[in-house]
């Protein structure tokens, strides 16, 4: 029997590898398509009619034909699913999305910015990039003032909001900042590493299309 979810993606998109994470933690099996963006077929009609925005990545619910975007909402709905890591009542789950949304509004544009520039996927001026640095670097402060006294982001448990957010943070040191400035947020993302069913992005996304085992 086919695993129920087909991911499609891309190895080095930090949004794909927050979907794979959270599957991987749940124990899902998925499928993986590679969509080679490298030679833009990420823009062609076959992609684009599943995936309305052009972009990575994009989940197909085999059980009901679903076919979703944008990996905020994907981890959303993996854990009304799942009942999985949503947290425990409203006001958590309230929180929860809380810290999604500010993840791509403060922290995830400006170091994947910064990272994509470094990788030498596009071109930026210095003085762009280390404001983006810089911008990161603000937002990290804030979650290391958050998680004094706490392991996670909301409630007593992981969530999604810290694998979304862990899915930024995991790519620092490619956006030229050091985690050793942020002590507590070091050690939060240790602690997710720890978890069962973790695995770094190259163990998730390979460079071409897999099948669940």
């Amino acid at each position: 029997m086919p695993a129920r979810f087909e991911l499609h993606g891309f190895a080095y998109s930090g949004p794909t590898y927050k979907v794979a994470l959270t599957l991987s933690l749940m124990g899902e099996p998925f499928d993986y398509v590679h969509v080679n963006m490298m030679e833009g077929e990420h823009k062609q009609p076959p992609h684009l009619s599943r995936q309305r925005y052009g972009q990575v990545p994009l989940l197909i619910d085999r059980n009901n034909g679903r076919h979703l975007c944008q990996s905020a909402a994907i981890l959303e709905y993996l854990a009304d699913m799942t009942s999985r890591f949503g947290g425990a009542n409203l006001d958590e789950r309230l929180q929860v999305r809380e810290w999604m949304y500010w993840d791509f509004d403060r922290l995830a544009a400006p170091l994947y910015k910064a990272r994509v520039v470094k990788a030498g996927f596009r071109k930026a001026p210095a003085e762009v990039v280390e404001d983006c640095i810089q911008a990161a670097k603000s937002a990290l402060g804030v979650l290391e003032s958050h998680l004094a006294g706490r392991d996670w982001l909301v409630g007593e448990g992981v969530t999604i909001a810290d694998i979304d957010i862990y899915g930024v943070v995991t790519f620092a040191g490619e956006a030229g900042i050091d985690l050793a400035e942020f002590p507590r947020v070091s050690t939060w993302a240790k602690r997710i590493e720890a978890l069962p069913g973790f695995k770094a992005r190259a163990d998730l996304l390979p460079m071409e299309s897999q099948v669940a085992a």
